[in-house]
């Protein structure tokens, strides 16, 4: 009997460089900031209610598209926030936004389709790409903000584009899109009659500058779908509690896909998230509050350690530029980093697949803040031997 090979479009995602760095992190006692998981637990309340819900006996399979509760708190949380009129039937819950992400894009592209994104990316984009038998294009965002030429986006659209890849706030550069750059996408999208996949789980985390759904702006909502999740928003990154919403022929066909990955999850998880996507106003201010010290700690340390640090406007993620040290490779400083200092990060040029990317990448390394403060001031204090 013959063994049969993985299929040749997905040899290129055998491993993630999250497990890599992670178990380095643990072989060598570093502290991992790389992996983009915070170190506590969200609201009190939620995590009484999941516990209650669990104890009460909801436990056996919710409905596929998610319980009712969650799929109308997510529509009165996008109209509170946004002003955004999202019907609850137009709401699917998902297992995390990264099967959302891996839905939409499965059911609606195909070989001769070509998809777009912003390079560097979450590494879920290329590896759900490959998987539709799509094209994935990149449009590089360069340092030291992280904005995308407008000539060079126009220049990536074709005939053949099916889908536009959008995270703003933006994972991991900590970029955040303004008006006048979600025009000009929604325009392409829109001459090109193309889809945005608009994946917006760092909502609540941007700093002096808003937040702006593409799907707000004029005509955007019919071409649009939405993707959040609770794991980011409540710090329960391991309950895997996400969503889409947008057009009904949309998220219908997202769903058809959808109910043949996981078909449903998250039973007693699903009507917590539901109750604390109506948390005060407070609560969520408080998200960007907290992240804001912590950006600083942890940017400050870096900065007197001899990185240049590119400060994000949005995420829980820092980029740096390690040449000033004498690293000319991301890559190769962020496997070091552990036995060099006791600190774990990330390479960015790993989120990055064309020749431009990866260049415009190559020094880069990111870390994550969204760690307790005692944490982070120990990696500062770490970070502060390499220089």
């Amino acid at each position: 009997m013959s063994v049969t090979m993985l299929v040749e479009r997905m040899t290129p995602f055998t491993s993630t460089i999250f497990a890599e760095i992670t178990q380095l992190a643990v072989d060598t006692g570093a502290i991992n900031l790389g992996q983009g998981f915070p170190d506590t637990d969200g609201p009190a309340s939620l995590l009484a209610d999941a516990a209650a819900n669990i104890t009460g006996g909801i436990n056996q399979y919710p409905p596929g598209p998610g319980v009712p509760a969650l799929r109308e708190a997510v529509a009165a949380h996008q109209q509170r926030f946004y002003g955004l009129e999202v019907d609850p039937a137009d709401v699917l819950v998902t297992v995390g936004a990264t099967e959302a992400i891996a839905s939409a894009v499965l059911s609606l592209c195909s070989a001769g389709d070509e998809v777009i994104a912003f390079e560097p990316y979450y590494d879920s984009y290329p590896a759900m790409t490959a998987l539709s038998g799509a094209t994935l294009r990149t449009v590089p965002l360069r340092a030291p903000d992280f904005s995308f030429d407008p000539d060079e986006l126009r220049a990536t659209f074709s005939a053949r584009t099916r889908m536009v890849l959008l995270n703003s706030p933006h994972n991991p550069t900590g970029a955040v899109f303004d008006r006048e750059q979600l025009q000009l996408i929604a325009d392409l999208a829109t001459e090109h009659d193309a889809i945005v996949v608009a994946d917006e789980v760092y909502e609540h985390m941007t700093f002096d500058v808003p937040h702006i759904p593409i799907a707000t702006l004029p005509g955007m909502a019919e071409r649009t779908l939405t993707i959040s999740s609770a794991g980011k928003t409540f710090s329960v990154t391991g309950w895997k509690i996400g969503w889409i919403h947008g057009p009904s022929e949309l998220v219908a066909a997202t769903r058809a896909v959808k109910q043949f990955l996981s078909y449903t999850a998250g039973a007693p998880l699903q009507p917590a998230v539901a109750a604390a996507l109506g948390l005060p106003d407070e609560f969520y201010a408080g998200i960007a509050t907290s992240l804001r010290g912590k950006r600083e700690l942890l940017s400050a340390g870096l900065r007197e350690a001899g990185f240049t640090v590119y400060q994000p406007r949005g995420t829980y993620f820092v980029v740096v530029d390690g040449r000033p040290l004498g690293f000319e490779d991301g890559y190769k400083l962020a496997y070091d980093l552990p036995t060099l200092c006791g600190v774990a990060a990330v390479p960015v040029s790993v989120f990055a697949s064309s020749p431009e990317g990866v260049e415009a990448t190559r020094p880069l390394v990111r870390f994550a803040f969204c760690k307790r403060d005692e944490v982070l001031t120990e990696a500062v204090g770490r970070l502060a031997g390499l220089r």
